[in-house]
């Protein structure tokens, strides 16, 4: 079986899968696809970028592994002003609340477009910051 290898757009509001959930719109109505081809990690519901698509379990291990701890890159679009307070904060690590939990996050590197980069427009409108980091950034 050849590999084979896509990088493709997941747009707004489509799920990062090939199969049916509901009336929500999936990568199958997109890409046509090999059906041995899966995505490589995940973009929420309501995010959209990158996305690698593959039958390479090799790539796929060492992309999804946290022991390989690859820098992964988040271009992160906010209501409302970013203020250099709080993309110190996220330097630092923040205290999230996942489902009555608090966690602390690892730092992050993390800064303010120069110019806002050319995304697709929100609405209300956004506010972009840049964060980088790797795999297993939130702890207990």
């Amino acid at each position: 079986m050849p590999l084979r290898y896509y990088i493709v757009y997941k747009p707004y509001h489509v799920l990062t899968r090939f199969g049916r959930e509901g009336d929500k719109q999936v990568l199958a109505d997109f890409f046509d696809v090999p059906k041995d081809v899966y995505p490589v990690g995940r973009l929420d519901y309501d995010s959209e970028g990158l996305l690698i698509l593959t039958n390479d379990k090799n790539l796929n291990h060492r992309l999804l592994d946290p022991k390989f701890a690859h820098e992964r890159e988040y271009w992160v679009q906010v209501d409302g002003a970013v203020t250099p307070e709080a993309v110190a904060q996220l330097q630092k690590g923040v205290t999230i609340n996942i489902d009555g939990k608090d966690y602390r996050t690892r730092s992050a590197k993390a800064r303010l477009f120069g110019e806002e980069p050319a995304v697709p427009e929100r609405n209300p409108p956004s506010v972009s910051v840049k964060v980088f980091r790797r795999p297993g950034s939130a702890l207990p």
